[in-house]
């Protein structure tokens, strides 16, 4: 598995975006995010998307440039129509103005239809966390099924995943889960390779637990939501909640998108702690609870510490950023292919 220097692949990235006709303040936003998701342990979501983003941006399906559309802009609370430009850009452009504008009021939202792909929801954490803000982001595809409603057996909603950013006075704490108990990634993956779910992670289409993913990807089956067979209404209950705050609240859900090409729909919150009791106020709550839970006695299971959510992905990032990013070779020989055909010199 080659490392490959973070300021070197970032290039590369953007160059793929902009020899496929990407414009380029979209490339820039796309590539950063692609190889914070490598940083980070995301590598489902990381470069290895370069290859999908490139054909869809030559079937037309992600829009190579343009801008969004302001459906309402309130100042605490806006609305886009991301116009399926890409998912990166439109997230760093939003929390962005998010982080702008929540020093005035206290806490912004935003949400946005019509977004192409979104990344890896952590990955936009660390934009916000390093000012001092807590942040809050959430997407689903309206355009596609994947999970049935607890008790149910048709496929509805998708994944749904939730991600929160904290600061704390060292790595911040980065949550980011899906509602479903597995994803869309590793259901294909797993399908395509022949292999089986660790347990019973779908529902075949007459409602059986099962642990085999071609009841997803071909037998009109569905992914369990988290919680499982026994619990699973909790994790139904958190993709509903998504569901309807990135869709309800951007006028682009369901009721009135058809199934198709990925359209996503975004909700994001930015909190600003000074307009509360103060940062120092909420990073020592912070501080003392990541400290608390590293500290506790690991499980007999366990055979190190507990860890906080986040303390991987800050590790990796340190280690990537001294090393380089891990990339793997079936990635890596992909990308070679594509960028071989682009006329793209990988410059590494």
């Amino acid at each position: 598995m080659p490392l490959i220097d973070r300021a070197a692949l970032t290039d590369f990235a953007y160059r793929m975006l902009t020899s496929a006709g990407m414009e380029a303040d979209k490339a820039e936003a796309t590539a950063a995010i692609l190889v914070e998701g490598d940083m980070i342990g995301h590598d489902t979501h990381g470069v290895s998307l370069l290859h999908w983003y490139v054909e869809a941006l030559d079937d037309g399906s992600l829009a190579r440039s343009g801008s969004y559309e302001v459906i309402n802009d309130r100042g605490a609370a806006f609305v886009w129509d991301g116009k399926l430009l890409p998912g990166a850009w439109l997230l760093t452009k939003a929390l962005d103005q998010a982080c702008e504008r929540v020093r005035d009021f206290g806490i912004v939202s935003a949400a946005i239809r019509n977004c192409h792909h979104t990344c890896a929801l952590s990955a936009f954490m660390r934009q916000v966390t390093e000012r001092g803000l807590i942040v809050q982001l959430s997407v689903s595809n309206p355009a596609a099924s994947r999970v049935a409603p607890y008790g149910g057996t048709k496929p509805l909603l998708t994944p749904n995943p939730m991600a929160a950013g904290f600061p704390t006075s060292s790595d911040p704490i980065l949550i980011d889960v899906s509602c479903s108990i597995t994803t869309t990634t590793m259901t294909q993956t797993l399908a395509k390779a022949g292999q089986k779910f660790p347990e019973a992670w779908a529902v075949t289409a007459t409602g059986e637990p099962s642990d085999d993913p071609k009841e997803i990807t071909e037998r009109g089956g569905s992914m369990m939501p988290l919680g499982g067979q026994s619990k699973g209404h909790k994790g139904f209950g958190l993709g509903l909640m998504v569901e309807l705050m990135g869709q309800g609240l951007s006028g682009k859900g369901r009721a009135n998108t058809r199934p198709g090409p990925l359209s996503q729909s975004a909700y994001l919150q930015v909190i600003d702690p000074e307009f509360f009791v103060g940062l120092d106020a909420f990073t020592e709550q912070a501080d003392w609870m990541a400290a608390a839970c590293r500290d506790n006695p690991p499980a007999a299971w366990n055979k190190g510490k507990v860890r906080m959510p986040g303390d991987s992905a800050a590790r990796r990032r340190r280690d990537a950023l001294e090393k380089g990013v891990p990339v793997s070779d079936l990635t890596w020989e992909k990308l070679l292919r594509d960028a071989e055909r682009l006329g793209v010199a990988p410059g590494i």
